[in-house]
């Protein structure tokens, strides 16, 4: 049995005004939970949508569990699990009757007794959809990605638009899939889900895999152990001028200036002589380490949610 349980190869996906995927290259190794990640438009959705068989690609070759969609489409279908961006349900169907309609479209599956103890949902059983709040909804989407007992389950941004609570519930949840065994795909905004969860992650821009690895060894690439964030009341002032005077390289982001540096123990000195010399009107000084935000902001420009 091959260590792979995705392999992507050459992927290609254009739209009419817009190459939605250029050319991504990735492998996912079985039991592992991998992340894709990048900001809206970089092509992560088109690219799980044609993987998972929903849409085709123009070019390109991909194997799901040694198998390929042209000659076993069938068998990819009943061995991989699937969690869209939104999951629609009648309003009066309940999580159980969810569970076992969904069930019993596959040869194997799991009960929905099980299911609904693996998402916390033993409770609302037999509650409608629409009586759900938007943490229990999603869960539920959760589990019916699981009825069919997959090898391979693909989650696109599953916690969006939940609360921290609801979101780290549903954490949980991957973790113990992983524990099963099973192996995850999925797409995020969150930076600290991506940290949290993957143990490799790709990071797409403009349709393309800009770069690939662990969460930590992304972070250690950027060779920026830390980063000085100067907080302002309002909107931060253009720091151009007083880039120019520190001799380092200062980012505008909202409210905050963000200067990287691999040693604030010696940057902080200069920096708050500076800011005095020049009047600046921060109101905190933060310290914080490097995090993959700051790793799509170096290679991109751009923040993960533009």
């Amino acid at each position: 049995m091959s260590d792979s349980a995705l392999r992507i190869r050459g992927l290609r996906k254009a739209f009419p005004k817009v190459v939605a995927v250029d050319g991504v290259d990735l492998e996912v190794a079985r039991g592992e939970v991998f992340g894709l990640l990048g900001p809206n438009g970089a092509g992560k959705t088109t690219t799980l949508e044609i993987i998972e068989g929903l849409t085709t690609a123009d070019a390109g070759d991909i194997e799901i569990l040694g198998l390929n969609w042209k000659q076993q489409g069938r068998d990819i279908r009943s061995r991989i699990g699937v969690q869209l961006q939104s999951t629609s349900l009648f309003n009066k169907i309940t999580p159980r009757e969810a569970l076992e309609l969904y069930g019993s479209y596959y040869p194997k599956c799991r009960s929905a007794k099980e299911l609904l103890e693996l998402v916390q949902l033993e409770d609302k059983a037999d509650a409608y959809h629409v009586t759900l709040s938007g943490g229990q909804q999603q869960r539920l989407a959760l589990a019916l990605a699981l009825v069919n007992d997959p090898e391979l389950v693909f989650l696109d941004e599953p916690t969006t638009g939940l609360d921290p609570q609801a979101r780290r519930s549903l954490w949980e949840v991957v973790r113990h899939i992983k524990a099963e065994g099973r192996t995850v795909m999925l797409t995020t905004h969150y930076m600290d889900e991506a940290e949290a969860l993957c143990d490799r992650l790709a990071i797409m821009d403009h349709g393309k895999v800009i770069a690939t690895g662990t969460p930590a060894s992304l972070i250690a690439d950027l060779a920026i152990p830390s980063v000085v964030e100067l907080t302002f009341e309002g909107g931060a002032p253009e720091p151009s001028p007083f880039a120019s005077r520190l001799g380092q390289a200062v980012e505008r982001r909202a409210d905050l200036w963000e200067i990287p540096t691999p040693d604030p123990k010696a940057l902080l000195p200069r920096l708050l002589e500076s800011a005095e010399a020049e009047a600046i009107p921060f109101h905190q000084v933060h310290i914080r380490r490097a995090t993959l935000e700051d790793v799509f902001l170096h290679r991109t420009g751009r923040s993960l949610r533009e």
